[in-house]
């Protein structure tokens, strides 16, 4: 998780933020790696994908 998302460069210490960005970050790790559409590249590149299509961020939350 710390290659995809960079959990050690985090610095949510209020409250619950870090416990509930990790939920989130937990969420969008399974959604990445399970993915209904397979695509070439790692997490990471699928990350960068999902961020910048609407069509695949669309097919990831099964909106499509």
């Amino acid at each position: 998780m710390d290659v995809v998302f960079g959990d050690d460069q985090m610095r949510a210490c209020t409250d619950h933020a870090a416990h509930n960005l990790a939920v989130l970050r937990q969420f969008v790790f399974n959604l990445l790696r399970l993915p209904p559409v397979k695509r070439k590249g790692g997490l990471k590149t699928q990350r960068l994908i999902a961020a910048t299509s609407d069509s695949f961020r669309a097919e990831l939350l099964g909106l499509v």
